[in-house]
């Protein structure tokens, strides 16, 4: 049952594909607390400095947010974005 409820948090929306070979892609959950401003200038601090780009957003009923960044390959190391 722990299985499920992990892969049911972690699998991405239906429609949301991924499979491009010129981007990586990051899926995050924004919980309900985080107000959109919050959101809004979190994501646009990763996208200035880490060069992510909103490709999709989907807001849930309870407020909840489900977010999907995408940025071009390279091959250097940069950080993935976190909201905290």
């Amino acid at each position: 049952m722990a299985g499920e409820n992990a892969s049911r948090f972690t699998r991405l929306p239906v429609g949301w594909d991924t499979s491009n070979d010129d981007y990586e892609y990051v899926p995050l959950k924004l919980p309900k607390e985080v107000s959109r401003i919050s959101a809004s200038l979190r994501l646009a601090i990763s996208a200035e400095f880490h060069g992510w780009e909103l490709t999709r957003l989907r807001l849930y009923p309870d407020g909840s947010r489900r977010v999907l960044l995408r940025r071009r390959k390279t091959g250097r190391h940069i950080p993935e974005p976190t909201v905290r």
